[in-house]
């Protein structure tokens, strides 16, 4: 073991959560008398230890945070350096690269990958950074170094924005690493050819995890008519518009956006049968009922609507009303594409809300299929909140019809 290494102890019996596969060591597990947390700084490399002395592996420790500490290698000789960061990356890289034809992937997706706090997309040649905990932060050059053994990129972003850096007590920043990288990132998506700005773009410029899910287009909007409501630069509109649709309407709040949507449309041919329509998407969507605007297929694809657990009866209310409002504007037996990226929601009670909305409308659910994050977000089946992403495909019906 590195001499050199502090130790964190845990409390008796807090080790139970880590040996069974967790990752997370929370601040009120800490044996603060033995090893106090204000004793480190954020970031610092220390050996984990359980109540009884018995080394459970290497961490990195930010004592401002609930998450006080995540684990690094259960290999007590490991620790964050260019050697472990170049492994988990080939490892991550190897998945990938069986899944996907082309260098367009979420590359590494923090604790699924085994890197805690660390996310890479993958842009051809350019790859975009979050490091979104202060050990990752202060291992920087590290995650640098073995980006560029793994997959040599021509291009690195820096993209430390993420609000989750306030609750670590970072700051935030955008800084191309050593020469400016280009304005656009492009990719390639279920063979549909997309644009985004790297540096104003929401997180990490795309959102690939719903890529599997935007895989089954096909069956459900070929030569139909299609609402994409949180459009954004148009994944699930233009993927409709080139699976066949008859014509798609983006709605989002944001009119760069919007015409990044336009743009992804003709990049790919399809420019005459996309309409846009900027504005809240609640507000929008009452004044398509109140139009008597229908559609075949509507898309809800909503940002979290609950961050925080104290947050979820709130939150769950709103995807109650977004998709009543989204079925007030289908077609007979119409296609309801509902999603939700909060890891606070269960696929079970997105699934339930929608359930409610259809009984208050006199109308029934059926479910065709469900989705999930896309394999390059895997999943650490011992941490459920790594388990965000739900999609469910749903016929609606007249509840006559139903039995």
């Amino acid at each position: 073991m590195p001499e050199w290494l502090p130790s964190l102890k845990l409390k008796k019996g807090e080790d139970r959560r880590l040996r069974g596969g967790h990752l997370w060591v929370f601040s009120n597990e800490v044996d603060n008398t033995e090893t106090p947390l204000k004793a480190f700084e954020p970031g610092q490399p220390a050996l984990l230890r359980d109540h009884a002395d018995r080394p459970i592996g290497t961490v990195y420790v930010n004592p401002h945070s609930l998450i006080c500490a995540r684990l690094v290698s259960r290999d007590p000789n490991r620790t964050l350096d260019t050697a472990l960061l170049t492994e988990r990356l080939g490892q991550a890289l190897a998945l990938r690269v069986r899944l996907f034809p082309e260098p367009c992937y979420r590359l590494v997706h923090g604790d699924g990958d085994g890197l805690s706090g660390l996310i890479i997309d993958r842009y051809g040649d350019s790859c975009v950074v979050q490091a979104n905990t202060a050990g990752m932060e202060r291992a920087l050059s590290h995650v640098i170094t073995a980006l560029r053994a793994t997959v040599a990129p021509r291009h690195i972003l820096l993209r430390g924005d993420s609000p989750m850096r306030e609750l670590e007590g970072l700051d935030r920043y955008q800084r191309w690493v050593d020469e400016p990288g280009p304005e656009v990132l492009e990719l390639r998506e279920n063979g549909a050819r997309f644009r985004v700005a790297s540096q104003d773009a929401q997180k990490t410029g795309w959102y690939y995890d719903h890529r599997a899910s935007r895989a089954r287009l096909q069956p459900y909007v070929r030569g139909k008519r299609v609402l994409d409501v949180f459009s954004y630069v148009g994944a699930w509109g233009v993927q409709s518009l080139v699976s066949g649709a008859d014509n798609v309407t983006c709605v989002d709040s944001s009119s760069a956006a919007l015409d990044r949507a336009a743009e992804n449309a003709a990049l790919n041919h399809v420019p005459d049968r996309l309409a846009t329509v900027e504005g809240d998407a609640f507000t929008v969507l009452q004044a398509l009922r109140e139009e008597r605007r229908r559609y075949d297929v509507v898309i809800v694809d909503p940002p979290a609507f609950v961050k925080r657990k104290k947050d979820l009866k709130k939150g769950l209310a709103g995807y109650r009303r977004l998709n009543q409002l989204a079925m007030q504007v289908l077609e007979k037996n119409g296609i309801l594409i509902t999603a939700s990226c909060s890891s606070h929601v269960t696929a079970d009670a997105l699934l339930q809300e929608a359930l409610s909305a259809a009984r208050h409308l006199d109308r029934g659910l059926q479910v065709i299929e469900a989705g999930q994050q896309a394999p390059d977000h895997p999943v650490h089946p011992a941490i459920p909140e790594t388990r965000y992403l739900k999609t469910w495909f749903c016929r609606v019906l007249p509840a006559s019809e139903m039995p």
